[in-house]
């Protein structure tokens, strides 16, 4: 059966304003959730990802000919919203991805980007 990649995308901001007694209850949500698609078979992988916001490695003009690429902390001031953390599901087709998608609790409080993993 296919894979897709849940990535869960959200203002780092709006977690920081949560309440420790908040942040429990979302982290049970998630829990249960992903229980829930276990025992279906459908759910393949996920993690949290750390807040830090990650590296971007990018090549700059002589990395292209084998030089250093430029390496830059994140996130950054021009982007509010980060990947906060990824799914890995099984579903036929997409529509199938989407519904799984739209039961997850991180809609509650940010978005997801459905994106179908190509085997290579």
């Amino acid at each position: 059966m296919p894979q897709f990649m849940l990535l869960l995308h959200e203002d780092p901001a709006d977690a920081r304003a949560l309440s420790p007694e908040e942040m429990q209850r979302i982290i049970e949500r998630y829990g249960a959730w992903s229980r829930e698609l276990a025992d279906q078979g459908r759910l393949a992988g996920g993690e949290k990802l750390a807040d830090d916001g990650g590296r971007h490695v990018r090549p700059n003009g002589a990395a292209r000919g084998g030089g250093a690429a430029v390496v830059t902390d994140g996130p950054y001031v021009e982007g509010k919203e980060v990947v906060a953390g990824y799914f890995t599901v099984e579903a036929p087709d997409y529509d199938g991805a989407v519904a799984i998608a739209s039961g997850c609790p991180h809609l509650a409080h940010g978005w997801i980007e459905v994106r179908r993993i190509d085997p290579v």
